[in-house]
């Protein structure tokens, strides 16, 4: 069972996919979350990527983010995001999204959509295969102010050549990585000869 833990909605209960491809974020983590982003949150535009339930992107909302764009793959689980907007009659302040995580950032790029805070939780293995930080910085969905959070487990490393990395926060196994929307200049995403090249 899923719980919104603060804001307008705290308490409200959440519905679960019944899919084990779909990790929603532990309550306590989310906690943990939201208590750094604290004040960010208010009137953001925010993303909720590989949204799984929609517990991060609604938790958003609840703590007064202005609108949610939950983009989510597994159609079940869409299908379920939609659910959980209703059970907090929030669905005019939500959109969701069933499409692969690039393609709909792509579309996003092209309508000029850009967002304050983004919020990534991609399964671990799509990092070994992708790199969903490089299509965001090249469709600019981020804006230059803004700040990306990735969730991903301590043997996988998100990217560092595309956008500035502020700071780790360490949860064991768990790590968030927080992200400014400063784009890491160019030169420095060209491959630096090693010694012997």
């Amino acid at each position: 069972m899923i719980r919104i833990i603060g804001g307008r909605f705290k308490g409200r209960r959440l519905k679960m996919v019944s899919n084990p491809a779909v990790r929603p974020l532990p309550a306590k983590l989310r906690g943990s979350l939201f208590n750094i982003l604290q004040k960010r949150v208010l009137d953001a535009f925010f993303l909720d990527g590989f949204a799984g339930t929609g517990s991060v992107g609604i938790e958003a909302l609840s703590r007064g983010a202005s609108r949610a764009v939950f983009i989510e793959e597994l159609p079940q689980a869409a299908r379920i995001i939609e659910a959980n907007l209703a059970r907090c009659q929030a669905e005019d302040l939500g959109l969701v999204l069933n499409q692969e995580f690039n393609r709909a950032i792509i579309e996003l790029g092209k309508k000029g959509v850009k967002f304050d805070l983004i919020f990534l939780d991609p399964p671990y293995k799509l990092l070994e295969e992708r790199n969903p930080l490089k299509v965001i910085r090249k469709r600019g969905v981020l804006k230059p102010g803004g700040l990306l959070v990735i969730r991903h487990h301590r043997r996988f490393e998100p990217s560092l050549e595309d956008f500035k990395l502020l700071r780790r926060v360490d949860f064991g196994d768990d790590i968030f990585s927080f992200y400014s929307g400063e784009v890491v200049a160019e030169a420095s995403r060209r491959r630096r000869p090693k010694a012997g090249d």
